[in-house]
C-alpha cells in the first residue's frame, strides 16, 4: 500500500497529514514564483514536477485536480518559457529544471523581451508621426490622476518622477518606505543632483546610514507622533504620488499619482509645516 505522502500532494493536504508543514512554504514559492510572471497554475505545476519528479500529463492532471485540457495548456506554457522539458519516451514525461536554473532562464528572458521593446521604440514613434491627427490638441493640461498598484507599477512611476524633475523633488515616508528607496536604488538620483531635494523621515539610528551620501541639510527626521502609514513624493509642484497603503501595510503597495495642483498645494503645505518642526538627522 502506498503510503501518505504518495497518495496526498503537498497542495491538497490537511492538518490532519504529515505533509500538511509544508504547504504554508509551497503558498509562498507560488506567491514569489507569480513575480517571475508565472500564473497561480503555472507555479503550481512546476513546483509539483521540482518536488515529485518526473510526471506524464495525466498525472499532473490527476494529482493537482486540474482540468485535462488545461494541464497540457500548463505544461506547453512552462515547455515555451524553458523552465519545464519533456522526454521523447511515450508516455512523455515532463521534469521541472532546478529553481535556481528556472530563475536565471526567467529573469534573462525578461530581459532580453525589455531590450527587444527598447530597440522597436524608434521605428514605434516613426510610425505614429506618419499617421495624422484627427481631432484637436488641446493646448491646456487636464488635471488628472492615475491609481497605481503593485511595486512594480509605482516604483516604475517614481523613477520617472525622480529622472526628469527640475526644481525641487519633496519625499515623506517611513523608516520601511526609505529603505525600500534606498535598496531600490532611488536615492542615487539625489547624490549628484543639482536641484533641491528634501526628505522627511520617520528613519532610526539603525537606518540613517542610507543617508550617508547625501546632504544632511536636505533630510530631517519626523516626529515620533506621525503615524507611519503616511508617505508621498512631491515633483516641481507639478505632480504628487502618495500612497494609501505604503510599506508598512501587509498587502500589496497601492498608490495615486496625479497633477491636481490644489492636492499639491495641500501636500506642500502638509511637507513644510513637518519640515518646520522636524529636527536635522544626526552627522
Amino acid at each position: 500500500m502506498e503510503n501518505e505522502t504518495t497518495q496526498i500532494s503537498i497542495f491538497d493536504s490537511t492538518p490532519d497529514t504529515q505533509i500538511y508543514e509544508y504547504k504554508l512554504s509551497v503558498e509562498k514559492v507560488q506567491a514569489e514564483l507569480s513575480q517571475y510572471g508565472l500564473t497561480s497554475n503555472q507555479s503550481k505545476v512546476f513546483i509539483y514536477l521540482g518536488k515529485y519528479g518526473a510526471k506524464t500529463a495525466p498525472e499532473v492532471c490527476k494529482s493537482l485536480k486540474l482540468p485535462r485540457t488545461e494541464t497540457y495548456h500548463l505544461l506547453s506554457a512552462l515547455q515555451n518559457k524553458g523552465i519545464v522539458s519533456a522526454t521523447f519516451q511515450h508516455p512523455i514525461q515532463f521534469t521541472a529544471l532546478p529553481l535556481s536554473k528556472a530563475i536565471w532562464i526567467l529573469v534573462n528572458s525578461e530581459k532580453e523581451r525589455i531590450k527587444s521593446l527598447e530597440q522597436m521604440e524608434k521605428g514605434l514613434s516613426e510610425l505614429w508621426e506618419n499617421i495624422p491627427t484627427f481631432g484637436s490638441i488641446r493646448d491646456e493640461v487636464d488635471e488628472k490622476f492615475q491609481m497605481l498598484q503593485g511595486a512594480n507599477q509605482i516604483q516604475s512611476k517614481i523613477t520617472e518622477m525622480t529622472d526628469n524633475f527640475k526644481d525641487e523633488f519633496l519625499i515623506l515616508g517611513s523608516e520601511k518606505d526609505f529603505l525600500k528607496l534606498y535598496h531600490g536604488d532611488f536615492l542615487e538620483s539625489f547624490v549628484k543632483s543639482k536641484q533641491q531635494f528634501r526628505l522627511l523621515s520617520a528613519c532610526s539610528e539603525k537606518t540613517v546610514y542610507i543617508f550617508d551620501d547625501l546632504e544632511r541639510k536636505n533630510i530631517k527626521k519626523l516626529s515620533k507622533d506621525i503615524q507611519n502609514n503616511l508617505c508621498f513624493f512631491l515633483k516641481d509642484d507639478s505632480e504628487l504620488l502618495f500612497f494609501t497603503k505604503n510599506s508598512n501595510s501587509t498587502t500589496a503597495p497601492f498608490a495615486m499619482w496625479t497633477n491636481s495642483q490644489s492636492m499639491i498645494y495641500s501636500m506642500k503645505l502638509l511637507f513644510e509645516s513637518l519640515w518646520v518642526n522636524s529636527k536635522y538627522i544626526h552627522l
